[in-house]
């Protein structure tokens, strides 16, 4: 069986998680908050979450996670079957990941755990974030999908990152940014009614609190 690594509230680890649980795939969940102490680096070379444990060894590297999990799982397809397409579906996860999930990680200290960001990476994320959705609203097809009619790897990354994005842009930076781009939270709300996200929402709310102690005394 597969066993997933990592914990409820990273974005990341419930990509992965969602993918395993729409493909019906069984799999076990390994509490691992990841770092560099040997033992975590043991499994994950960046110390990073998630971390999909195989009968072959640990993968790590959330995009490779799940082209792993499509390649050599069944279940509901999340890749298109065309070459192009898919590679398609790869550049929008890549864009959403880039453009978007990593700018506004900068400032995820301030929207969620009550710690001040410097200015002038609020300024810089601001700008990252502007051209992250431009960059979105000129590449997606949103029907209902990003990349289409078929749920892909994509979403995964769209759901578990303009969310947060969303958050820092009210909460931090004064811009909402789904306020010009209707078909984006149309799909945001989509996600958010997908009977799996119950468990991974109740999971995350559940492990916050906690969390947020870890955080705020350093000792993650």
């Amino acid at each position: 069986m597969l066993k997933l690594h990592g914990f409820s509230v990273s974005n990341y680890y419930n990509m992965v998680k969602l993918a395993l649980l729409e493909k019906e795939i069984p799999f076990e969940e390994v509490p691992f908050f990841g770092g560099q102490l040997p033992n975590a680096l043991a499994i994950s070379p960046r110390g990073k979450v998630p971390v999909l444990e195989t009968e072959h060894g640990f993968l790590s590297e959330t995009s490779v996670i799940l082209d792993y999990i499509e390649q050599t799982q069944g279940g509901k397809p999340l890749l298109p079957a065309d070459a192009f397409a898919q590679a398609k579906v790869r550049e929008l996860l890549k864009e959403i990941e880039l453009y978007i999930e990593l700018p506004a990680r900068t400032c995820y200290a301030e929207s969620f755990f009550g710690m001040a960001v410097e200015p002038l990476i609020k300024e810089r994320a601001r700008a990252d974030l502007l051209a992250g959705f431009a960059t979105l609203k000129r590449n997606g097809r949103f029907a209902p999908y990003v990349a289409g009619e078929q749920m892909t790897i994509a979403d995964l990354m769209f759901c578990f990152s303009v969310d947060l994005a969303c958050a820092v842009g009210k909460k931090v930076l004064g811009i909402d940014f789904l306020a010009d781009f209707p078909q984006a939270k149309a799909l945001l709300g989509q996600m958010n009614e997908n009977p799996h996200m119950a468990r991974i929402v109740a999971d995350k709310e559940a492990a916050m609190p906690a969390f947020r102690e870890m955080v705020r005394s350093g000792k993650r």
